[in-house]
C-alpha cells in the first residue's frame, strides 16, 4: 500500500470526515469483506461519509474537508477490505467500556453491600490470596477498601445474627473477579490481533515471495467477543440479584421495594423487573457466534467466524449491563437514605452524594424512566472520577 493512501485515511480521520459502514453483511470469514468495503470507498470518492456529524455523499464530504480521491493501485484494494479491523475495532470499543464496568461494578456492590449491612469479612485479602485470581485479589480489594471507615459496617458487627451474605454480596470478588481475568485475556488477543498483519495473499518483498493463506479469518476475535460476552453478562446478572435483595424487605429489613409508604407506592419494584428483563436479553445475547457458521463464496469459504456478529451483539450486552448497574446504584444510593442516620464509608458517600446531585430520593412515586436514563447516563459518563483509584 503507498504512503498516500494512508495519509489520505489518516487525513479524513483529522478533519472529522468517517465513512458510513453498515453494521451487517461480514461472515467474519475472508475479513470483514462487506463493512471493510464501505470504509474503503471513499478512497474512490464513492459510498455515504458523516463530515462533523452530518451525513452525505463522499463527493461532497470530501469538497467539504478539502480532500481528493487517491484512488487504487494494484494489491491496495485486497488491502483494505481483507482483514478483520471491522469486528477488531468494535471489540476494542467494548473492552473500554467492560474495563470500566468492572470497576463500577466493584463500586456499586460495595455500595448495595453497605445497605444491605453486609460485612466486609468475605473481602478480606487472606481469603483471596488462597485463590489467587489476579482479577478475583484486585476486585476483593477494591471491595474492602472501599467499606473501611463505615459506621453502617461497624453498627451490625458484634450482634448481626446472620451469618453469611448472599452469594450475590459475598461472592462478588469470585464473580467480579473472573471477569476481570476474561478481560484480561480478551485484551492480551485483541493487541495481538491489532499489530497483526491479516491482508491475504502476503507479499514478502525481501524474498520475491507471495504467500496465501488465512490470516483474515476472525475466529480468534469472535471467540473473545463471545467470551467477553458472557463474561460481561455475568456482571449484570449478579447485580440484579443484588437489587432483588435491596428490593425484598424480608430480606433487607429495608421498607417494601425501598419506599417509606408501601402499597400506595412501587418504589423500585419496576426497576428490578427492567433489571431482571435485562438480564434475561443478555442470556439470548450471550450465545456464541463463533459455534456457527454457514457457508459462503461457492462452498470456497466452508467454515466461518461469524466475528462480526459476536462483536456487535457484545455491545449490546456491554448496554445492557450498564442499565442494570445503574439501576443498582439507584436502589443501593435509596438503601443509604433509609438507613440515616448511619453513614457508610468517605469513598461511598462521596458516591452517595454525587449520584445525588443527578437524581434526588425518592419520595413517593414517581416516573421511574427519567431517573433510569440520568443514572445510566452517570454510570456511562460521570462515574471516572469515583473507580479512578481502583484497581
Amino acid at each position: 500500500m503507498r504512503p498516500e493512501l494512508v495519509e489520505f485515511l489518516l487525513g479524513m480521520l483529522n478533519r472529522d470526515l468517517l465513512p458510513m459502514v453498515p453494521s451487517r453483511g461480514s461472515v467474519g470469514a475472508s475479513g470483514d469483506l462487506a463493512p471493510l468495503a464501505h470504509l474503503a470507498l471513499p478512497v474512490i470518492g464513492r459510498g455515504r461519509v458523516r463530515f462533523e456529524g452530518v451525513e452525505m455523499v463522499t463527493e461532497e464530504g470530501l469538497r467539504r474537508a478539502g480532500l481528493e480521491p487517491v484512488g487504487l493501485e494494484p494489491k491496495e484494494g485486497l488491502a483494505l477490505i481483507n482483514g478483520t479491523q471491522a469486528m477488531s475495532s468494535l471489540l476494542a470499543l467494548a473492552v473500554l467500556e467492560v474495563r470500566r464496568l468492572v470497576k463500577a461494578a466493584d463500586l456499586i456492590g460495595a455500595l448495595s453491600t453497605e445497605a444491605l449491612l453486609g460485612t466486609d469479612t468475605p473481602f478480606h485479602s487472606r481469603i483471596h490470596d488462597l485463590r489467587p485470581y489476579p482479577g478475583q485479589q484486585a476486585s476483593a480489594a477494591n471491595l474492602w477498601n472501599l467499606m473501611q471507615g463505615s459506621e453502617l459496617l461497624e453498627s451490625h458487627r458484634l450482634d448481626d445474627p446472620r451469618v453469611q451474605d448472599p452469594y450475590s454480596v459475598r461472592c462478588m470478588p469470585q464473580v467480579h473477579g473472573a471477569v476481570r481475568d476474561v478481560l484480561t485475556d480478551v485484551e492480551r488477543r485483541l493487541a495481538t490481533e491489532m499489530n497483526a498483519v491479516t491482508d491475504n495473499p502476503l507479499v514478502f518483498a525481501e524474498d520475491d515471495e507471495i504467500l496465501s493463506g488465512g490470516n483474515f479469518h476472525g475466529e480468534p476475535i469472535a471467540m473473545g467477543a463471545d467470551f467477553l460476552a458472557i463474561a460481561t453478562a455475568e456482571l449484570g446478572s449478579i447485580s440484579e440479584r443484588r437489587i432483588d435483595k435491596l428490593t425484598d424487605s424480608a430480606f433487607s429489613g429495608l421498607p417494601p421495594f425501598l419506599t417509606e409508604d408501601p402499597g400506595l407506592n412501587s418504589g423500585f419494584m419496576i426497576g428490578q423487573v427492567t433489571a431482571a428483563a435485562l438480564v434475561s436479553e443478555n442470556k439470548t445475547m450471550s450465545h456464541p457466534a463463533s459455534v456457527d457458521s454457514i457457508p459462503t463464496s461457492a462452498e470456497k469459504e466452508d467454515h466461518v467466524s461469524m466475528g462480526m456478529w459476536a462483536a456487535l451483539k457484545l455491545g449490546q450486552v456491554v448496554r445492557n449491563v450498564d442499565r442494570i448497574l445503574a439501576i443498582e446504584l439507584l436502589a443501593a444510593a435509596q438503601g443509604i437514605d433509609l438507613r440515616r442516620p448511619l453513614r457508610s464509608s468517605p469513598a461511598l458517600e462521596r458516591l452517595h452524594e454525587s449520584i445525588r446531585t443527578f437524581v434526588p430520593k425518592w419520595e413517593e412515586d414517581r416516573e421511574l424512566a427519567p431517573d433510569l436514563a440520568v443514572a445510566e447516563t452517570f454510570v456511562t459518563d460521570e462515574i471516572e472520577p469515583h473507580i479512578s483509584d481502583l484497581q
